[in-house]
């Protein structure tokens, strides 16, 4: 099978953390895209359908604007910290 390599995008995400709903998804709430749920976890609405996010999970922002929820240790293993200067 052929190989490919990611090409080098930077991404905007946030973490989600027990009982915090993160400033960053405000406007996504305000929209309906996002919404919390009472056991702390949030839905989504994806390209794919709606998905769980859980505590612990990241809020990715993808290359056009879509949110999408991904499992702490893919982000580690997928992603690194840009940091501006």
């Amino acid at each position: 099978m052929p190989k490919f390599r990611k090409k080098p995008v930077v991404i905007e995400a946030v973490q989600l953390r027990p009982g915090e709903e993160p400033y960053e998804l405000s406007q996504a709430v305000v929209n309906g895209v996002v919404r919390y749920t009472e056991d702390g976890s949030v839905l989504i609405k994806t390209l794919e359908g709606v998905m769980s996010a859980s505590p612990g999970d990241w809020i990715i922002r993808g290359v056009n604007g879509e949110l999408y929820p991904c499992k702490p240790d893919i982000f580690e293993k997928t992603y690194e910290a840009v940091h501006d200067h």
